[in-house]
């Protein structure tokens, strides 16, 4: 992800998230985070899904993965897992993290496929109505 994919990736945000990330926080984590890395899939120019996570130690802590509703169901956000878990392994990073709604069980049934293990929950982690997450671990390989 660079700073110009940033207004489409904001796009997706809102049609995701009830309570989605600003321009300043997107342009902080590709700007000045040096723990942050993000990727982006895209056909001809447009973003149709993004994924960001913080590589800290041994760790890779998943931050947000989403895809725009209207390209669900096509592999996309499978691209997302994939590429993600492929830029953390290049940096020498096997271990992966991740919140999910408890309800989001499409998600959870993605990350699973991939090797994310259910681990704990998180009580009302969710500030727009409390909802738990699911703690999810993917190590070592």
């Amino acid at each position: 992800m660079t700073k110009d994919d940033i207004s489409q990736v904001l796009e997706i945000e809102e049609q995701c998230f009830s309570v989605p990330w600003t321009k300043e926080a997107f342009t902080m984590e590709v700007e000045q985070n040096k723990f942050a890395r993000y990727i982006v899939v895209e056909q001809d120019g447009f973003i149709l899904g993004y994924g960001g996570m913080w590589m800290i130690l041994d760790e890779a802590h998943v931050t947000n993965i989403a895809v725009r509703p209207a390209f669900r169901g096509r592999g996309y956000g499978d691209k997302v897992v994939q590429a993600m878990i492929a830029a953390a392994e290049k940096e020498g990073i096997y271990n992966m993290t991740l919140e999910v709604r408890l309800s989001n069980t499409v998600a959870q049934n993605l990350y699973s496929k991939y090797g994310f293990k259910a681990c704990g929950i998180r009580p009302k982690y969710y500030q727009d109505n409390d909802e738990d997450a699911v703690i999810m671990w993917k190590q070592g390989s």
